[in-house]
């Protein structure tokens, strides 16, 4: 790919390295940029808060026989995600070192808090609007970017979906976490006004990134999108929509959730061979009962969910 200079910063400074688009003479709809999750509407939850206690651990960097962090093993090896694919019964939950910790700046299990690693551009699709790409190597298990936004509850989630009209774009993601005892936490993300470079990753059915709620100084989980491949310098980066990508199979009614009223999904143009013609369709936020309303899917972040199970 050729270098091209390119000074503007879409982040505006708010990144570790600044977010350049391309082409230059056109600009992305409007947002507030934020490079961590902030608090949506009705939501008693604050994503910043500091909920999590601190290790006790005085070394540069944590180890997982003596750090509380690390007591469900260790998450990152040379700051690659040590994601483990044979785990069908569940995957253990990941949490960094916070803000209260007594370990270095430098731990090894502080990855996602350090923010872009790889210097990235929001580019203009043919097909997609806008997408995302990189602009230099990044090597399979590396952390990409976050998927941040506004925090929202169950209520204002369903709300905003169906006041949606047909050319409104859809960002709004819902996280389903799948407990060991069978409970279920759901977490809800819109970055339509307030978000990040995440936003603007579109959909593949045979994608290069896969998604990790990630846990650093609260129960809010920050969704962190690693490279599921090696990824070359120019390449867009993608991930599914639906979660099903490198993860456990679907319980049966999140199966039926995306399979059904296939009249209401839009086309789906990534292009990979496996491609199921259609973007991932999740009527559970989109659906009132006794009204005919279904929240529009688009060709940005559309009504979807990653399953990882703790």
């Amino acid at each position: 790919m050729e270098v091209i200079s390119r000074e503007r910063d879409l982040s505006r400074g708010l990144e570790s390295l600044p977010v350049s688009v391309w082409p230059p003479s056109e600009e992305p709809p409007p947002f507030q940029y934020s490079p961590e999750h902030v608090a949506g509407a009705e939501e008693d939850t604050d994503p910043s808060e500091i909920t999590f206690p601190g290790c006790n651990c005085l070394t540069a960097s944590c180890m997982a026989n003596t750090c509380s962090c690390l007591r469900h093993g260790e998450n990152y090896n040379s700051s690659s995600i040590k994601y483990i694919e044979s785990e069908v019964d569940y995957a253990r939950p990941i949490f960094e070192c916070n803000a209260m910790c007594r370990c270095g700046e430098f731990c090894q299990n502080r990855v996602i808090q350090r923010g872009l690693q790889f210097r990235l551009e929001v580019f203009k699709t043919v097909k997609k609007g806008w997408g995302l790409r990189t602009l230099e190597f990044i090597p399979k298990g590396r952390f990409v970017c976050e998927y941040a936004g506004e925090v929202l509850c169950f209520r204002e989630a369903c709300r905003r979906i169906q006041v949606q009209t047909p050319e409104d774009s859809n960002y709004i993601i819902a996280v389903r976490e799948h407990l060991y005892d069978g409970q279920i936490m759901e977490t809800f993300v819109d970055p339509m006004n307030v978000g990040n470079v995440g936003r603007f990753l579109n959909h593949s059915c045979e994608p290069n990134l896969f998604m990790v709620p990630v846990r650093i100084d609260s129960l809010v989980p920050r969704l962190a999108l690693f490279a599921a491949t090696a990824i070359s310098a120019g390449e867009e980066l993608s991930y599914d929509y639906s979660g099903r990508f490198l993860n456990v199979p679907l319980i049966k009614r999140e199966q039926e959730m995306l399979e059904e009223d296939d009249i209401m999904k839009k086309p789906c143009y990534c292009g990979a061979k496996s491609c199921v013609g259609f973007l991932p369709y999740d009527s559970s936020l989109c659906y009132t009962p006794g009204k005919q309303t279904f929240g529009k899917v688009s060709q940005g972040n559309n009504c979807a969910f990653g399953i990882q199970k703790d």
